[in-house]
C-alpha cells in the first residue's frame, strides 16, 4: 500500500470516525425533552446544551481557516459556550452544532497528501496537521460521552440504548455473522435494539 493510500484511508476514517461521534450524540439528544437539554445536575456540571454549544464554537474556531490561522480565532468567546442566554433555544443551538461540523466536515475534506505534513497553530503552539486532527477527535469524542451520559441519566428506564443492549453482547455477535451486510457498526446496534424491541 502507498503512503498516498494510507493517508486516503486514514483522512476518509477520521470523516466517518466524527459523522460517528455526531450521529450518537444526536440520538442520545433526540431522547431528551427541552427542559432536560438545558437542565443542569449540579452547580458545576454542564448541560447538554453548553456542551453542544461548546462543541460546536470549538469545531468552528479550529477549522475555519485551519492551515492558515491560529486555530484559537480571536472573534470566539469561549466562555459563552459554557453559559445559557434567554436567547438560546434547542433549535439555534443544534444550529450551532450542525454549523460547527459543517466547517469540520469541509476542511477535513478538503486536505490533500502534501498537507498532512504541514503545521498548524492553536494558540501560539505549533501542532502537526495528524496531531491537531487527533487532538479534535479525543476532544470531540470526550464530550459527546458527557452528552450521551446526561442523555441516559435523564431518560433513565425510558433510555433507548445506542449500543449493544445489557446483556444482549452473545446474542448480537451471533446475529451480526448472520447478517449479509454488516454495515455500520452504530447502524447494527440499532438495528439490532429496535429488533429485540419488537420481539419483547
Amino acid at each position: 500500500m502507498s503512503n498516498k493510500e494510507i493517508i486516503e484511508i486514514y483522512l476518509s476514517e477520521t470523516v466517518e470516525a466524527f459523522r460517528s461521534y455526531k450521529k450518537l450524540a444526536e440520538r442520545a439528544m433526540e431522547q431528551v425533552s427541552d427542559e432536560e437539554f438545558f437542565k443542569t445536575i449540579d452547580a458545576e456540571a454542564n448541560s447538554i446544551a453548553t456542551i453542544a454549544k461548546h462543541i460546536g464554537g470549538n469545531l468552528r474556531s479550529r477549522w475555519t481557516n485551519f492551515l492558515t490561522t491560529d486555530g484559537e480565532k480571536p472573534d470566539r468567546n469561549r466562555d459563552s459556550e459554557f453559559a445559557t442566554t434567554d436567547g438560546d433555544t434547542r433549535a439555534s443551538v443544534m444550529q450551532f452544532w450542525e454549523d460547527g461540523f459543517q466547517i469540520l466536515f469541509d476542511s477535513l475534506l478538503s486536505l490533500t497528501m502534501e498537507d498532512l505534513g504541514k503545521i498548524v497553530q492553536i494558540r501560539g503552539e505549533d501542532f502537526t496537521v495528524v496531531k491537531a486532527i487527533n487532538r479534535a477527535g479525543m476532544h470531540t469524542a470526550s464530550h459527546i460521552g458527557q452528552i450521551q451520559f446526561l442523555a441516559k441519566h435523564f431518560r433513565s428506564s425510558e433510555w433507548e440504548t445506542l449500543s449493544v443492549p445489557r446483556n444482549k453482547s452473545a446474542e448480537f455477535n451471533n446475529w451480526l455473522k448472520e447478517k449479509e451486510d454488516k454495515g455500520n457498526y452504530l447502524e447494527a446496534t440499532r438495528e439490532f435494539a429496535e429488533k429485540e424491541s419488537l420481539e419483547k
